[in-house]
């Protein structure tokens, strides 16, 4: 089995962790190379679910090594809870099967402050859509030569003098510009000595360990590439790269290592928090994908905005990606519907275009361009091949791999781990 990337292909919430979790039987090592805890990846076996938001997904198969990269942003508190709540399961979760890199940048209680601080200065209209949890100051630290890293936490002297010397600065903006409560260095430092030490034993050399494999790793990427702090819909986006070329300077090692690459694309598109969504559906449609999808966040609850599959979307996705094949995943939630729409191009300042616009906010200001399909009623759920798809829903795969060039490897039609092919 070759070395495996999965990547998100939309704005996230694609489904990545329950293919993952399909991959992981046959990997040797499962990595998270991006993000932090503001990824949530549900999983469902047995009728039995499972969010998580730091450890790989395919922790809940046994003997699997699960690693966190050095491009993942750490809640060292959040990974101690996973960790109990896995346990509490009777999963595995000893430092025998599990290793954080010791150059993983790690997230503090001021990162969260100054998250939350920002976020409740701006008008409505100006409100990125955080999810509060720090993920932006600590790689912001992280650019500024002055995070903390995991492998600090051997170091009870450096890491006290580290927050120390980033509370000086962070200080006089939460009092003087932000109008809140300063933090003393002493009490955040007395807060994360004890995680810290519960941690140490988890960290290792993850580039060392990924080598190790020998071809049989599974990269997870968290967010979807619409999210990209480069490539996505900027402002509006994430902090890290969640392309695929990042998967290898996120968890160190070759690029000539990533071999197969799966990008996971939702039958149609979704959308958590602030930001342009062309093919937004507000109205009947809209309600009867977020309805059947059970659409909202894993992490934060919010309820998704929901719309049909943009191909234009998908199309930069996979030049920027250069997937091998598609997952598509939630064809299910399409059953019942008459006729189904997926956008084929925009029509943007009086052109026809078949990529998102390169302007800050163009893809606000384009008008998605349709061709409406037959729908189906077949109840797909129990679908376990191709030939077992009704006509139409095939019809709808094939126009997909038409319009994006790819060929489709995976279909989903339900939660549970069985519900695939």
């Amino acid at each position: 089995m070759a070395n495996i990337v999965v990547f998100g292909s939309q704005w996230g919430d694609e489904g990545k962790g329950k293919i993952v979790d399909m991959l992981a039987e046959k990997s040797d090592a499962i990595v998270r190379f991006q993000g932090g805890n503001n990824a949530g990846h549900t999983l469902v076996v047995d009728g039995e679910q499972c969010i998580l938001h730091l450890i790989p997904s395919g922790v809940l198969h046994p003997g699997k090594q699960c690693l966190i990269g050095n491009g993942v942003v750490l809640d060292p508190v959040v990974f101690c809870e996973e960790l109990d709540k896995l346990a509490a399961k009777g999963v595995d979760v000893s430092p025998a099967r599990m290793m954080v890199s010791k150059k993983t940048h790690v997230i503090l209680p001021y990162h969260c402050h100054m998250d939350a601080a920002r976020e409740g200065a701006k008008s409505s209209d100006g409100k990125i859509g955080t999810t509060g949890r720090g993920i932006g100051p600590c790689y912001e630290d992280k650019m500024s030569r002055c995070g903390i890293r995991a492998g600090d936490f051997s170091n009870p002297e450096l890491l006290k003098a580290k927050i120390t010397t980033a509370l000086v600065e962070k200080n006089v903006l939460f009092e003087h510009l932000y109008g809140v409560e300063p933090l003393d260095a002493e009490a955040v430092f007395n807060e994360i000595l004890p995680v810290a030490e519960r941690v140490l034993p988890y960290l290792g050399d993850v580039s060392s360990a990924i080598q190790e494999a020998q071809g049989h790793v599974l990269f997870e990427g968290a967010q979807g590439t619409h999210l990209d702090i480069d490539h996505g819909t900027y402002p509006f986006v994430t902090s890290s790269n969640t392309v695929t070329a990042n998967a290898a300077s996120g968890s160190g090692c070759s690029p000539r290592d990533l071999e197969r690459i799966i990008a996971i694309v939702k039958a149609y598109t979704t959308r958590v928090g602030s930001g342009p969504f062309p093919t937004e559906q507000f109205e009947e449609d809209g309600t009867y994908l977020q309805t059947h999808g059970h659409e909202f966040g894993a992490t934060t609850g919010r309820k998704r905005r929901c719309g049909w599959l943009d191909l234009v979307v998908l199309k930069e996705s996979v030049r920027l990606n250069g997937p091998t094949e598609l997952a598509i995943t939630k064809l299910d939630v399409l059953s019942g519907l008459k006729e189904v729409k997926l956008c084929v191009a925009y029509e943007y300042n009086g052109e026809r275009i078949a990529y998102p616009p390169q302007e800050q906010n163009g893809l606000a200001h384009v008008t998605p361009v349709y061709e409406t399909m037959p729908g189906w009623d077949e109840d797909i759920t129990g679908a376990r091949s191709w030939d077992d798809l009704p006509a139409n829903a095939v019809a709808y795969l094939k126009r997909i791999e038409a319009v994006s060039g790819v060929k489709i490897g995976i279909v989903s039609v339900g939660p549970d781990r069985v519900q695939t092919f």
